[in-house]
């Protein structure tokens, strides 16, 4: 009986995951970093649940259309260069030929399989092996602005109700801890999470994530109880 060899590879993975790893960490640093602010200021509990739901609103929006406006210019990109390759194949066949050739060659190929490989691929699909080969496009890892965008908007906003939780949950004064110990341990667990999507160290993954986070609430913490004592 034949058995399928079956290989799990996470680069095809790279953007949605790209997109929602972004959105999610932001959501929660950002938003964890708002209300940590805001508590250290000495703000009631209504202050900052306000400030931390508008810094979701306006972060997920932001977010959205910031992931849409770059992925499209990536996939603006992405089309022309195959759009310049379609005209070359029609003007000159034969140089496109030569030049998948000399790439295959490149590659470790010998002249005379790499001209075959070359004319066999021409034959079945000559854009499509362009693409790939030439330019390193492929349709697992061509850009989609919706899709970046959605899966930016989507996580950020579910990352930033955990400090909103957080801080509705927290009893009277003690908002900046609850919300700072329990977005770093979010964050922690988001590094792991993205680490094993990704397939890379999941220790590193965390701890780099996590060092980001408590830099980002500190320097908000000390914002706010400066302005706080201002005031």
């Amino acid at each position: 009986m034949r058995r399928h060899h079956f290989e799990r590879h996470y680069s095809g993975r790279a953007g949605w995951l790209r997109a929602a790893v972004l959105g999610a960490n932001d959501g929660i640093l950002s938003t964890a970093s708002l209300v940590v602010g805001v508590a250290a200021a000495a703000a009631d509990r209504e202050e900052i649940l306000i400030a931390g739901i508008a810094g979701l609103v306006a972060g997920a929006m932001s977010m959205a259309a910031g992931e849409y406006v770059s992925v499209s210019s990536q996939a603006d990109a992405e089309k022309a260069d195959i759009e310049r390759e379609r005209r070359e194949l029609e003007a000159d066949p034969e140089a496109e030929i030569r030049e998948l050739t000399q790439i295959y060659v490149q590659r470790g190929l010998k002249p005379p399989l790499a001209k075959e490989v070359a004319l066999e691929l021409t034959a079945h699909d000559a854009l499509k092996a362009h693409a790939r080969d030439e330019l390193g496009l492929s349709e697992s890892h061509r850009a989609r602005p919706a899709q970046a965008a959605a899966a930016s908007a989507f996580t950020f906003a579910l990352g930033a109700l955990l400090p909103l939780l957080a801080a509705l949950a927290s009893p009277p004064g003690t908002a900046l801890l609850v919300v700072a110990a329990s977005s770093l341990v979010a964050l922690a667990v988001l590094g792991v999470l993205a680490a094993f999507a990704g397939g890379s160290s999941l220790l590193t993954s965390a701890a780099r994530v996590t060092f980001w986070g408590a830099i980002g609430m500190s320097a908000t913490a000390l914002i706010g109880r400066l302005v706080g004592a201002v005031i």
